[in-house]
């Protein structure tokens, strides 16, 4: 008998169908959602960009003092410096690049963008620093 139990399950499961009898979906919603597929990691075969982004701490932010008359005004009459700056550099970056470039202490910077599209800084010196030794000293005069 047990060969006879064993030979009814095997032609049970034969006669079972592996194919599923799903029939059509029912859509119950007016909308479709495309349904999550898989999302594989990128694997470039090159690097997007070919040149690294230069590191603003070598002072690429300080292009050149300005050395128009308004400028040597301001030298003599308010102890500010004028230097054309990086567009990108901000008050704080152009005080350090000053104080490192310079050894000199900066009571405060303004900036202004030019019609040219360069950025301009009067930085203002403390009390302690003559802008016009400074001024001598980086050759603007």
């Amino acid at each position: 008998m047990a060969g006879g139990a064993k030979a009814a399950a095997v032609a049970k499961k034969l006669t079972k169908s592996t194919k599923s009898k799903k029939g059509t979906r029912i859509h119950t919603k007016v909308h479709f959602y495309r349904p999550q597929t898989l999302s594989l990691e990128r694997k470039p075969k090159y690097a997007k960009k070919s040149v690294q982004n230069k590191n603003q701490l070598d002072h690429g932010i300080i292009k050149y003092p300005l050395t128009t008359e308004s400028s040597m005004k301001l030298i003599e009459d308010s102890n500010t410096l004028v230097f054309i700056v990086d567009i990108k550099a901000n008050k704080r970056q152009i005080k350090q690049a000053v104080k490192d470039l310079y050894q000199i202490e900066c009571d405060k910077v303004n900036t202004l963008i030019t019609p040219r599209g360069l950025k301009k800084s009067y930085v203002r010196l403390s009390k302690d620093f003559d802008a016009l030794d400074v001024a001598n000293r980086v050759g603007v005069i």
